[in-house]
């Protein structure tokens, strides 16, 4: 028998430790979120959520501060995601880390879920009429293949 020393990180083997839940303030996003920290309390894993805050070349353009807007909009999510957890303190327990990146939705998802090493990535449906044609970030990510997807409707 050859000994080998184990994998320094190895996807699948004792259930997630690393569930990635992409939040952007739209209903489905924040039922993705909850299904998340379902998932995240049971399997007694942290739940990562992220917010991707957009880069908008046309509202720069237009002399929109789109930096400090979406800034805003990542802390006020923050602080309802820091509401629920005080309103369900002692009811459920969830691990949790909130965390922000600049950029757009796929690639803002996909890097966060291969830097956390994600075992999981939970997503909203998309709510825009216009994926159909251009697909949206839940079907990218599930066509990227590196983490199991689910998709809330």
């Amino acid at each position: 028998m050859v000994d080998k020393l184990p994998p320094s990180f190895e996807r699948g083997t004792d259930g997630p430790k690393v569930i990635v839940a992409g939040l952007d303030g739209s209903e489905s996003s924040w039922r993705a979120t909850a299904y998340a920290a379902g998932l995240a309390r049971r399997q007694k894993a942290l739940l990562v959520v992220v917010y991707i805050q957009p880069v908008l070349a046309a509202g720069a353009a237009l002399g929109a501060s789109v930096a400090d807007t979406t800034g805003e909009v990542a802390e006020e999510l923050m602080r309802e995601m820091r509401e629920a957890t005080e309103r369900l303190r002692g009811v459920f327990e969830v691990r949790w880390e909130f965390h922000t990146h600049r950029g757009d939705p796929y690639n803002g998802l996909a890097q966060a879920a291969d830097e956390l090493k994600a075992d999981a990535v939970v997503v909203g449906a998309s709510e825009q009429a216009g994926h159909r044609f251009v697909g949206s970030v839940a079907v990218r990510l599930v066509k990227a293949g590196r983490w199991p997807v689910t998709v809330v409707p």
